[in-house]
């Protein structure tokens, strides 16, 4: 199942598409051909029918419709900032950061290691304060639509339970997309020491993975708690973490953080990006598509105030502002600035302690100040430098060209008088004035 595109990816119930060919369960071989997947869904329907169960909750996805209309699940995602094609170093799919270790049904081993976040455990549905004007949710599914759903799940053979369709979803990770709480959490209590939690799809996405990517808080925090692998990367090397920052998912976090389990904030994907670099560019990208923090998009897509939001959740998590990317030694500040985003460069330097470290840092060579004195004439490019300038940026550091920050400065008027600022700074370079 294609999850960056859920609206043409489910492929269960099209008129006239071929049935895939089953997988060979674990286990020893059965009497009757095992189920597929479509199948049990199709059986579950049924039995949810019989007992004339009426809560949404238990409404899993029917086959489409025979005029080609999408299964009604989750708002579909759009494809990662951060997905980009991965080459093994060593010829094949896996690596240093996806690489599958030894264990049941593809278990994979933590992202590349990194200092995780020990949180203490939080009671389920205390998020504090409403997220972003949303209500929060209760701890659990309604009792009687967990019952129905562990009673109808509970008397079938796991391998049923584990069986993949062509693309490698299992029933969890159908249940996770569609955000069916109830069903997703009586799987995978009856998977969880089976390996069932770990089980990937053709994208190398665990359940947790295809939960994140869906916008379903409740399933993510049910997962973890049962036992799911925090750290799990797709076949990008992209975590929850990762998904949650580059689709705009705060909700994803703060599921994260209320369920107590470490996790890697640290984590990096195959560009050797962190999280927090990935929620910085889905901020700056959600500013260059025209919308406004206090902005509202429709049909339920993530705001900018989500993706804001996304990257001071992750600092409260404690990531850290000042890892740099592998590939260009970009910092978050660095990434806020090119994107000409205030804001976040604003909150990435109020960060206690962070800017007399931060303001400096060099990416190839170049600073900060460099990148905003690059900026093409922005209306943001003179506060940029001003703020720079207020918590301790050097106006006489050189690049690798050599070149001051005041030689990258736009031909024109606007352009001149920031040069003039920065020559003007370049002999009393002051230490950050805080109330700047």
């Amino acid at each position: 199942m294609r999850h960056g595109d859920l609206g043409d990816a489910w492929a269960f119930g099209i008129p006239g598409t071929p049935e895939p060919l089953p997988c060979t369960p674990p286990g020893p071989p059965r009497a009757a051909p095992p189920q597929t997947v479509k199948q049990l869904l199709k059986e579950l329907r049924q039995q949810k029918s019989r007992e004339g169960a009426r809560s949404p909750v238990l409404a899993l996805p029917s086959p489409r419709p025979s005029d080609g209309a999408p299964w009604p699940v989750a708002p579909a995602v759009t494809a990662s900032l951060c997905a980009v094609p991965h080459v093994s170093p060593h010829g094949s799919p896996g690596g240093a950061h996806g690489g599958r270790a030894s264990g049941p049904r593809g278990f994979q081993a933590a992202a590349t290691p990194g200092p995780a976040w020990p949180h203490p455990a939080v009671p389920w549905g205390e998020f504090g304060a409403p997220l972003l004007g949303r209500e929060m949710q209760d701890p659990y599914p309604e009792p009687q639509d967990l019952a129905a759903a562990r009673a109808a799940l509970g008397g079938r053979d796991p391998r049923e339970l584990l069986w993949q369709d062509e693309e490698g979803d299992t029933l969890l990770h159908v249940l996770c997309a569609g955000g069916q709480w109830a069903f997703a959490r009586a799987a995978a209590e009856a998977l969880r020491d089976l390996g069932g939690l770990e089980v990937r799809e053709h994208l190398g996405k665990t359940p947790l993975l295809v939960a994140a990517a869906a916008a379903a808080p409740e399933i993510v925090r049910d997962l973890l708690v049962l036992g799911a692998n925090p750290d799990a990367a797709d076949h990008g090397g992209r975590t929850a973490l990762h998904l949650a920052a580059a689709y705009g998912h705060p909700e994803i976090l703060q599921a994260m953080m209320s369920s107590g389990v470490p996790v890697n904030v640290e984590a990096r994907n195959f560009e050797g990006q962190t999280p927090l670099h990935c929620a910085v560019l889905a901020h700056n990208a959600s500013l260059q598509g025209g919308y406004s923090l206090a902005g509202v998009s429709g049909g339920g897509s993530p705001t900018p105030q989500d993706r804001f939001r996304c990257v001071e959740l992750l600092l409260q998590m404690g990531a850290d502002s000042s890892s740099q990317d592998t590939k260009s030694s970009l910092t978050a500040l660095h990434l806020a600035v090119r994107g000409g985003n205030l804001a976040l460069a604003h909150l990435l330097l109020r960060q206690p302690g962070m800017a007399p470290r931060l303001v400096n840092m060099k990416a190839h060579g170049n600073t900060p100040l460099h990148m905003a004195a690059a900026l093409p004439g922005t209306p943001s490019q003179e506060p940029l430098v001003r703020l720079l300038l207020a918590w301790g940026a050097d106006p006489s550091a050189r690049n690798l060209e050599h070149d001051l920050p005041q030689s990258l400065l736009p031909p024109g008027a606007p352009g001149d008088q920031l040069r003039l600022l920065l020559r003007s700074r370049r002999g009393s370079h002051r230490p950050p004035n805080t109330a700047e």
